[in-house]
């Protein structure tokens, strides 16, 4: 077939690319526009090998092989295909894979069944050299890309190199067009702007009856040297208190035996507002289980434009993901009546809304990987955000302005 793909290892474009412009192989350190990398790579192949493309590989690594939102954008692409491999982390640095065995398995697939004329790889791995010899046996043109090194020497493998039919370096020119570096910060990655919205809801401390018990705790005793040498000198860590009641702290405040238990049932939680601390029952109020869910309210039509504005539009940052999220619950909200008492609420949101909106933040991501969980800290940033379009609908300002 008189066409051309592209297999690209987005590990090594974008990490030869970050080593070029920012000095580091850190992705974090770079922004990129897929829409002109791959209209880019197009041009450039369909150019190089005088053949129209048939399609773009993106070869990429992700946690748990979960798509992420540049995967996202990149597979509802034009003539782009995503395979994923696996990203790991071990020794305090993210390793990809699966990858190369990916790439290698789809150049030889491909040459097999002579379905191109022309292949072009991206990537420096010497591991695909089996790979693009078989290619060269069933009579496929092999051309090899390199991006341009930052020290001047070769990124790729020589043995790759000299077996390819053809060679191109992508220069910081080329690169500079859809990939640039972010400004320096002194970390790998920015620190991000704070959101006074979140402060707002991290301030809100733990029930009075859980500090007074946390002060009642009797003093640890000194242990006798002797004991301490029997324990290898491991010293107990008492855990910081959490600035936070999550739902277990409140399940423990009233178990059986506790002096929180023997607390009446309107015993109120504190929370910071606009309006200052205002008090809360910690017990949900009955309207709460009246809220209708974003499930509920969507149809079949709706779930399936909601599934594109995913992919496309939403850039999957906890705090718009909130946004998002209380957008489309609002507009579709029948009885305006469940808005005021939601308003009425903050800063807590009712359950089985809550639970859905962190299902929904997890499709972008989110989960930290660790028993498949949200970082605490994204959490309350897609709740806040939540709260922050809820009270663009109401008019009402759910959080303070400043620090």
């Amino acid at each position: 077939m008189d066409r051309c793909i592209v297999l690209v290892d987005a590990g090594y474009l974008l990490g030869a690319a970050a080593s070029l412009l920012a000095g580091e192989p850190s992705r974090s350190r770079i922004t990129v526009d897929h829409t002109a990398l791959i209209q880019g790579l197009r041009e450039r192949a369909e150019s190089d090998t005088q053949q129209p493309l048939l399609r773009i590989y993106w070869f990429d690594g992700a946690p748990d092989r979960v798509p992420q939102p540049e995967h996202r954008r990149l597979r509802v692409m034009p003539r782009v295909t995503v395979r994923l491999g696996a990203l790991t982390r071990s020794d305090g640095r993210w390793a990809q894979k699966g990858v190369d065995a990916a790439m290698h398995a789809e150049l030889t697939e491909l040459a097999r069944n002579r379905a191109c004329s022309d292949v072009v790889l991206v990537t420096g791995d010497g591991d695909l050299l089996p790979g693009m010899m078989a290619a060269k046996e069933h009579g496929v043109a092999v051309h090899l890309w390199a991006v341009q090194a930052a020290d001047g020497d070769y990124n790729q493998s020589e043995d790759l190199v000299a077996e390819a039919d053809e060679r191109r370096v992508l220069d910081r020119a080329w690169i500079t067009k859809a990939v640039r570096a972010k400004e320096h910060t002194g970390v790998c990655a920015p620190q991000p702007a704070p959101r006074p919205e979140i402060a707002a809801i991290l301030s809100a401390p733990l029930p009075e009856a859980a500090l007074a018990a946390a002060t009642e705790r009797p003093a640890p005793q000194p242990q006798h040297p002797a004991a301490d040498a029997g324990q290898n000198g491991a010293e107990e860590r008492v855990p910081a208190p959490k600035g936070v009641p999550t739902p277990k702290d409140l399940a423990a405040l009233r178990a059986p035996g506790t002096q929180a238990a023997q607390q009446p049932a309107s015993a109120t939680l504190r929370w910071s507002s606009d309006k200052g601390w205002v008090d809360r029952p910690t017990a949900e109020p009955p309207e709460a289980a009246l809220m209708p869910t974003l499930a509920q309210l969507t149809t079949a039509e709706q779930r399936w434009a909601d599934r594109e504005e995913d992919i496309t539009t939403v850039g999957g940052d906890p705090f718009e993901v909130g946004q998002v999220f209380a957008r489309r619950w609002v507009e579709r909200l029948g009885d305006q009546g469940h808005l005021q008492k939601l308003s009425g609420m903050y800063p807590r949101i009712p359950h089985r809304v809550d639970g859905e909106l962190l299902r929904y933040a997890a499709r972008f991501g989110l989960l930290a990987h660790k028993d498949d969980q949200i970082d605490e800290r994204d959490r309350y940033a897609i709740r806040a955000g939540f709260w922050k379009e809820i009270g663009v609908r109401t008019g009402v300002e759910h959080a303070p302005v400043g620090d």
